[in-house]
């Protein structure tokens, strides 16, 4: 309730108030997002100095699941990148989310993998990892993922969409980072995106690389108080027992990723677990992102909706002590960030109409005025005058 209020009071210096004041509600939107950039300045001041920890004796069984629906143009690209890292995983799983394409041509053609009937597998071994293809009816992502779930068998898996490229490395980073940490039950990777080579693609590129590495540095600084909420699903590993433990991935959120992490914290909680959620630095991969307005709208109308879809289900962790950091700090963020769109488009919204209505136009030099001035100047003493 404070958030809509402090809104409302904002606004209203906009009439009531003279000079700078007026524009109380965009100082108060640049001050908070200010406030989360140096937040996360101080968190990551040693980000440089840090070291991966030692992996442990076990090493843990690694897979992949590939979700794909209707990816025929990069499938095959997506399979060989894993097949090709200095530590491919034991196993490779594409949950067919119901592609229509030609996805079995090419699974045919790369891999010699006859087509599995729908809710069937076919597998086969390549060098010293298992390829295996899951076709099921098309129902989604998250129950793409939760059906592939059930039929691999190793202990850490990491979930890809067909349209991201892994780099050389990135596996073996991950492994080791949960070789190292027992607890740690979910990790991301760092991502940058692929938008094409027209004008359009690098304009967005650019602009979403930007956007890319300040929201993994953030995410980094937020994994150093164990306040991490969001990883990303194009590129995330997880302890499979864990997810499992937590029911999979939830069909019903359009951001199952995100919603997933929420359910493994307070899980952790509610039965006295320590697990830890992770931004493992040495894992990149690249990923197809939106090259043109409409895809980057849609995106984004997704992923904001999502966004307060899993803030509204968990609205009782807002504020709470008993999550911790996570509670009284990370989520109260969360809370603010489901006003924060409003008070961005308001502050736009008093600039303008200040700069329409002339409140806040600067005075020009106006010569004729400024003589009438210096005519109706009382005349100084001589003295007083050569002393100026």
């Amino acid at each position: 309730m404070a958030a809509p209020l402090v809104f409302v009071v904002l606004i209203a210096q906009a009439f009531l108030r003279q000079g700078l004041a007026i524009w109380s509600v965009g100082i108060a939107y640049i001050l908070y997002d200010t406030a989360l950039l140096v937040f996360t300045a101080w968190q990551i001041r040693n980000l440089a100095k840090t070291t991966t920890p030692a992996p442990s004796g076990v090493q843990p069984s690694f897979g992949v699941i590939v979700a794909a629906h209707n990816e025929a143009g990069v499938i095959r690209l997506a399979i060989d990148r894993l097949l090709a890292q200095d530590q491919p995983p034991e196993a490779i799983l594409i949950a067919d989310d119901g592609s229509s394409d030609d996805t079995p041509s090419a699974m045919a053609a790369g891999y010699a993998l006859a087509t599995p009937p729908i809710g069937g597998l076919v597998e086969i071994e390549i060098g010293h990892t298992r390829l295996q293809w899951l076709r099921l009816p098309h129902g989604g992502k998250a129950r793409a993922l939760n059906a592939a779930l059930e039929r691999i068998a190793t202990d850490v898996v990491l979930t890809v969409d067909a349209d991201t490229l892994i780099e050389p490395g990135s596996i073996a980073a991950m492994r080791a980072a949960f070789a190292a940490e027992p607890e740690l039950v979910a990790a991301t990777g760092v991502l940058a995106p692929i938008c094409g080579p027209n004008l359009s693609g690098r304009i967005f590129e650019w602009f979403q690389s930007y956007e890319y590495v300040r929201n993994f540095l953030s995410r980094d600084a937020w994994m150093r108080i164990d306040g991490l909420l969001l990883i990303s699903g194009a590129f995330a590993a997880f302890r499979r027992d864990a997810v499992l433990t937590v029911g999979g991935f939830d069909p019903d959120c359009m951001v199952e990723d995100y919603e997933l992490i929420h359910r493994l914290h307070r899980h952790a909680h509610d039965v006295g677990l320590h697990w830890t959620v992770r931004v493992v630095g040495g894992a990149l991969a690249r990923t197809d992102a939106p090259a043109s307005i409409p895809a980057f709208l849609k995106q984004r109308q997704r992923w904001f909706g999502g966004f307060l879809q899993t803030q509204h289900w968990n609205r009782d962790m807002v504020g709470n002590a008993c999550y911790g950091r996570l509670g009284t700090r990370m989520l109260p963020v969360k809370a603010l960030d489901t006003v924060q769109p409003i008070y961005g488009l308001a502050a736009f919204a008093v600039l303008i109409g200040l700069v329409v209505t002339g409140r806040y136009t600067p005075r020009l030099a106006d010569p004729a005025r400024d003589d009438r001035q210096d005519r109706d100047r009382p005349e100084l003493p001589p003295l007083v005058a050569r002393h100026l």
